[in-house]
């Protein structure tokens, strides 16, 4: 086995671990995800997190390059890869610290969030996807599916947990702003504010 294998496989499997936390969540009655305190669930999927993103840097660089990609495709893929972290650290600047790991805090309903109600997950997917291109890696681009993948199922497995925190508040929230992007989301046009 390769290092590239090896670091490419490492990746596979930590993000497996992540997929069984967060779908346990969703199609069981356990709260796995989020773990709304500091709970075994809490270190384990951010152990597997952790271990995910060496994999996802160490296949970048041993594979760097591999893909063939042209200029133009690697250029647009370093633009994307700016632009979601700027969201990223856009919608985490806006909680403490705790609250963008999964503990349970306030309700965020301006900044970033009165556009979409998950900025960092919407930074995350355009920046790994944009991270894949400008590296010119398939594999990285395979590691970067899968992480698409679990982010677009976290927030799935946050709202009843946000519903049960926030009642009606949350509701009236889901209601006006899009999980992740939409119409109004794109023309910056926002109904009613709710109070932070």
């Amino acid at each position: 086995m390769t290092p590239t294998q090896l670091a490419f496989g490492v990746g596979l499997v930590a993000a497996a671990g992540v997929y069984v936390i967060v779908l346990g969540t969703l199609l069981t009655d356990h709260e796995w995800w989020p773990p709304g305190d500091r709970t075994p669930a809490y270190y384990c999927h951010w152990t597997l997190v952790g271990l995910f993103n060496v994999a996802l840097l160490g296949t970048a660089v041993l594979d760097f390059g591999a893909w063939g990609l042209p200029a133009p495709a690697s250029s647009l893929g370093l633009l994307a890869a700016i632009l979601g972290t700027a969201v990223f650290v856009w919608g985490a600047r806006a909680m403490n610290a705790a609250e963008t790991m999964g503990v349970t805090g306030d309700l965020y309903t301006d900044g970033p969030y009165a556009y979409t109600r998950n900025p960092q997950y919407l930074g995350m997917i355009v920046g790994v996807g944009g991270f894949a291109l400008a590296v010119d890696s398939s594999l990285v681009a395979g590691l970067a599916a899968v992480h698409a993948g679990w982010v677009l199922l976290l927030p799935r497995a946050e709202e009843p947990h946000l519903r049960a925190a926030f009642g009606d508040a949350y509701d009236r929230y889901a209601d006006r702003v899009p999980r992740f992007v939409d119409l109004s989301t794109l023309s910056g046009t926002e109904d009613d504010e709710l109070p932070n």
